[in-house]
């Protein structure tokens, strides 16, 4: 039994009501969200832990990838193993109590780019830590007030969240208090977060393509091109789905249904994630050449301890 009655205002717990209306097919969408959180956890770990062996790719454009991989899997695993609870086991209840990466990697490709003499010394790994705790602080300082506007509202419209994972305004819309403080604050935050991302991304290519088109060979503005050719395939993936999802909650709320809603929304928080590891794999060369490195390198230590063995074992028994 569920820790709630009409006249209580802080509920124990909610439940997470999977998709709506899809509740028979949720073993069938458990599928490829569980396939593309494999792959995200296994290709951003695997990026992760090749950074850290591949001395080569000691470079903040990969520090900046490194810091993308880890926030993708932290996020994920806050949302994935929960929505896969309530696919396959109907475990429903839970309880009441990334973006910026990109905007630094632009960055980082603005510097390589743009003052080649000078990257080394602009992004060293004091500045490349600074810029790094500062975009986590400002994720930190910016959705704390979620938690806190949440908390302040009684609640008696009932427990049952129409979604996969608690987002802010599923539960506050499940208040019967005034909940305009929250809407307004969420879509400033989204603005805020969204447009000075973009702006700051927006500004750096367009300094990347004025100097690219400076660039008297064409050999040179092609290899120029190319080094920005996976981040830009990042942000399409990135903001694609997350506009999408923000326009179609804002203007076609009533026309769409709801199980699209969430579908998207899921792919939102999933599908860069997944893709991000394999477009930095097939589009960046360095990545390409420390992946052969380290299974040629283990596959060598490999084969020699097999065979250091075998042999060993060999001469014993003559």
């Amino acid at each position: 039994m569920h820790d709630y009655n009409c006249t209580r205002l802080t509920p124990a717990s909610f439940i997470l009501n999977g998709v709506p209306g899809l509740e028979g097919a949720h073993i069938w969408l458990s599928l490829p969200f569980c396939s593309m959180y494999l792959i995200t956890v296994l290709g951003n770990c695997g990026l992760l832990c090749l950074i850290y062996l591949e001395e080569s790719l000691h470079r903040p454009m990969y520090y900046f990838l490194a810091l993308l991989s880890f926030t993708d899997v932290v996020q994920c695993t806050s949302i994935v193993p929960k929505m896969l609870c309530i696919f396959w086991f109907d475990l429903k209840e839970i309880s009441f109590n990334a973006s910026g990466v990109l905007m630094l990697m632009a960055l980082d490709r603005f510097v390589a780019i743009c003052c080649p003499l000078r990257y080394a010394t602009t992004l060293t790994n004091y500045t490349i830590g600074k810029a790094a705790f500062l975009t986590f602080f400002q994720g930190v300082i910016l959705i704390i007030p979620f938690t806190l506007l949440t908390k302040r509202l009684p609640y008696c419209k009932g427990i049952i969240i129409s979604h996969t994972y608690c987002d802010h305004m599923s539960v506050a819309k499940l208040s019967c208090g005034n909940v305009k403080v929250n809407a307004i604050y969420g879509l400033m935050v989204a603005l805020l977060i969204g447009v000075f991302d973009i702006l700051c991304i927006t500004v750096s290519y367009i300094m990347i393509l004025r100097a690219v088109i400076s660039l008297s060979s064409a050999e040179a503005r092609q290899k120029a091109f190319s080094t920005c050719t996976a981040h830009i395939s990042a942000i399409v993936i990135t903001y694609v789905p997350a506009f999408f999802t923000f326009f179609t909650h804002r203007f076609g709320g009533h026309t769409i249904p709801h199980s699209v809603h969430i579908f998207v929304a899921n792919l939102y928080l999933l599908l860069p994630p997944t893709l991000n590891p394999i477009v930095y794999g097939i589009k960046t060369k360095q990545i390409q050449e420390g992946v052969f490195k380290f299974f040629l390198t283990h596959s060598f230590s490999y084969s020699y301890i097999t065979q250091t063995f075998f042999s060993t074992y060999s001469l014993r028994n003559l």
